[in-house]
C-alpha cells in the first residue's frame, strides 16, 4: 500500500504527540512539521528526520493528509486552506472557536468530499468503549471533569478546553435532541470560565448534569449513568468500568423493603451486591487513545471510511457548548445587582475562608 504523506501543524505540548506516532505508524511518512516557534519545528523535526516548517502553506502540495494541532483560535484559517485542496484532516478538539466557524469547516469538507476528523480522544478510552457496546438507555447522567490549571488552552475557557469532552460523549450515548441548557459558570484566573456546570435535557427525557474545572487541586474524569437496565460508573483515567443491575429475581419481582420485617431489611442490606444486585467491574485494555485514534484517522484516509467521530459529530458538541455558554453569560447572581451576571461579574467575597498564606519572601 502507498505511504500516506502527512503533515503536522502545531507541534506544543500535544502537537509534538502526534508528530511521534505518525512518525511510527506503518504505511505513514512524515513530511513535516510545522510551528510558529521555529526553535520548537526544528526540534521536533530533528527528533523524527524530518522537515520544519515556520508556516503551513509549503505542507499543502507535499501531504496527502494533515493533523491541525495549533490553539482553536487559529483552527478555521489552518484546516480552511487544507480542506480546500482536499487533503483529508485530523482537527484536535473542539473543532473550531464557534459553531458558524465549526460549520464552515464542515462544508468544505462536504464539498470537497474530504475526511474531517475531530479530536475528541475519549471516544476511544476502552472504558467508554465498553459501555458504548453494551445494550444501555441511559437516562440520567452526571459528569465530572477536573483538575488544575495546565497553562495551555488560554484561548478558550473550560467548556471548550474539558467540557466538550463529555459533551461528545453524551450525545453519542443518548442519541436525542438537547431540550433546553442550564448553565452557570464562574473565573477564577480571569478572561474566560474556569468552572462551569451545565444541566441538559433531552427530547427522549435524559438529564445530563455535566461539570468542569480547571481550578480544582485534584484531577478527576468520571461519569455515572442511570438507566432502565441499571447503572454504570466509568474511571476515564483508570480506564475502569462498574456496572450494576437487579439480578433476575428483582427484576422479575421487584423488592421493596417498606413491606418487609426489620431482620429482612438488615439482609437485604448485607446481600445487596450478592443477590439482589449483581456488580461486574471491568477494567480496560492498556491502550494508547491517542495511538488509537490517529491510527484510525490513517486507516480512514486510506480506506474512505467514516471517521468514529466525523465533523458533524464535532460540529453537534460545538453547538450545545455554545448554548452553555449562552446560559452561563446570561446567569443572574443577584437578583438585587443586574451588574452581578455572567462568569466575570461575581458578586464582592465577604471575607475569606481561612487567612492567606503569608509569603516569607515577599514578607
Amino acid at each position: 500500500m502507498k505511504r500516506t504523506r502527512i503533515a503536522v501543524v502545531g507541534v506544543g505540548h500535544l502537537g509534538k504527540e502526534h508528530a511521534r506516532i505518525f512518525a511510527g505508524l506503518p504505511n505513514v511518512e512524515l513530511v513535516g512539521v510545522a510551528d510558529a516557534n521555529l526553535d520548537q519545528a526544528q526540534a521536533v523535526a530533528r527528533k523524527h528526520d524530518t522537515q520544519a516548517f515556520t508556516d503551513y502553506w509549503p505542507l499543502l502540495n507535499l501531504v496527502d493528509a494533515a493533523s491541525i494541532v495549533v490553539p482553536t483560535t487559529h483552527h478555521l484559517a489552518v484546516a480552511r486552506e487544507f480542506l480546500k485542496r482536499g487533503v483529508p484532516l485530523l482537527v484536535e478538539k473542539p473543532l473550531a472557536r464557534t459553531t458558524h466557524e465549526a460549520r464552515e469547516l464542515v462544508e468544505l469538507a462536504r464539498q470537497h468530499r474530504v475526511i474531517l476528523q475531530v479530536g475528541h480522544i475519549e471516544r476511544f478510552n476502552p472504558a467508554y468503549e465498553d459501555i458504548r457496546s453494551r445494550p444501555f438507555q441511559p437516562k440520567f447522567i452526571r459528569a465530572q471533569r477536573m483538575g488544575p490549571f495546565t497553562g495551555r488552552s488560554t484561548d478558550v475557557g473550560v467548556v471548550l478546553d474539558l467540557m466538550i469532552h463529555d459533551l461528545d460523549l453524551i450525545l453519542s450515548l443518548v442519541d436525542s435532541p438537547v431540550e433546553s441548557v442550564q448553565a452557570v459558570g464562574m473565573s477564577c484566573y480571569g478572561g474566560h470560565e474556569d468552572i462551569a456546570n451545565a444541566r441538559l435535557h433531552f427530547a427522549n427525557g435524559c438529564v445530563a448534569d455535566v461539570t468542569a474545572s480547571r481550578a480544582s487541586p485534584t484531577s478527576s474524569r468520571q461519569m455515572q449513568l442511570w438507566g432502565p437496565e441499571g447503572c454504570a460508573e466509568v474511571d476515564f483515567a483508570s480506564r475502569k468500568l462498574v456496572l450494576v443491575q437487579p439480578s433476575e429475581q428483582v427484576r422479575r419481582f421487584g423488592l421493596d423493603p417498606a413491606q418487609l420485617d426489620a431482620a429482612s431489611r438488615a439482609r437485604i442490606r448485607e446481600d445487596l451486591f450478592t443477590r439482589h444486585l449483581e456488580l461486574l467491574t471491568v477494567d480496560g485494555k492498556a491502550q494508547d487513545q491517542l495511538t488509537a485514534e490517529l491510527s484510525e484517522f490513517i486507516d480512514c484516509v486510506q480506506t474512505s471510511k467514516r471517521p468514529r467521530v466525523n465533523g458533524e459529530d464535532g460540529l453537534a458538541a460545538m453547538e450545545v457548548a455554545e448554548r452553555i455558554l449562552a446560559a452561563l453569560r446570561q446567569h443572574r447572581w443577584d437578583a438585587a445587582h443586574t451588574e452581578h451576571v455572567g462568569p466575570m461579574h461575581l458578586p464582592k467575597p465577604v471575607g475569606l475562608l481561612f487567612p492567606h498564606h503569608v509569603d516569607q519572601e515577599l514578607a
